[in-house]
């Protein structure tokens, strides 16, 4: 559980910098981060991918196919069960909460909470990283989530006050039982069955794809995607 420990280690690092820090950064402070954040994405989703394509030349191309052959089908069946839709919807609530806090608000610090766990539970990153987390010990992009969400909450806890920092708990239960299940249950299965390099290289590319979005380069409906995670171990077993 070492990415999720970073991770919650980021958003109360984040808190305390956001309190002790009474201005907030630039704007091209932000923008440094945000683009250096996306290339450390870049790097660990496509390091994670080339390990999923080991062996020889035509088991790469097979496992390519079976990648790229999971990402159309379980886009389609993320879009039947609105995966995006629920994702956008809980955006929004967050977004509500920031919008509608005052300074006098009896319940700002409720709002904070439940604007910042929306936030944090609800980022595809956070499940991408929990489950590679258990299976390898890739923790690399939780830590990169924990930067991301470090940032946010500096910015949280100016407007809702400390009450935001508490959101780190149903971070740590939440991404924390995603990788205990993805490690004590999942793990050896795939292993027994020689299915892990499909997810690899599956989640890879979907980490990937977490930079296209941060740098606004493309739109992509990345919640959409989650159930080809699943997807690729099932063709992969077809597929022998």
């Amino acid at each position: 559980m070492i990415g999720t420990v970073l991770n919650v280690a980021g958003i109360l690092l984040g808190g305390f910098v956001g309190l002790s820090r009474p201005r907030p950064l630039l704007a091209n402070t932000e923008s440094f981060f945000r683009v250096t954040l996306a290339a450390f994405t870049v790097f660990y989703g496509l390091q994670l991918t080339w390990r999923g394509l080991g062996g020889s030349f035509r088991e790469a191309a097979k496992q390519l196919a079976i990648t790229v052959l999971a990402m159309i089908l379980g886009r389609l069946l993320g879009k039947f069960l609105q995966l995006q839709e629920f994702s956008n919807q809980l955006g929004h609530y967050a977004r509500a909460q920031v919008e509608n806090a005052r300074p006098d608000s009896p319940d700002l610090a409720s709002h904070g909470f439940r604007a910042a766990t929306a936030l944090y539970c609800a980022a595809p990153l956070g499940i991408l990283g929990a489950l590679y987390d258990g299976l390898s010990g890739y923790f690399f992009p939780l830590a990169v989530k924990g930067l991301m969400e470090g940032l946010a909450t500096m910015g949280f806890v100016r407007l809702f006050g400390p009450g935001v920092m508490v959101a780190a708990i149903p971070v740590l239960a939440f991404q924390g039982t995603i990788t205990l299940v993805s490690n004590q249950l999942l793990l050896p299965f795939l292993e027994a069955h020689g299915l892990v390099n499909s997810l690899n290289a599956t989640g890879g590319l979907l980490i990937f794809s977490v930079a296209l979005v941060m740098l606004e380069l493309k739109r992509i409906a990345l919640a959409d995607y989650l159930p080809s995670l699943a997807l690729a171990p099932l063709l992969a077993w077809l597929w022998r």
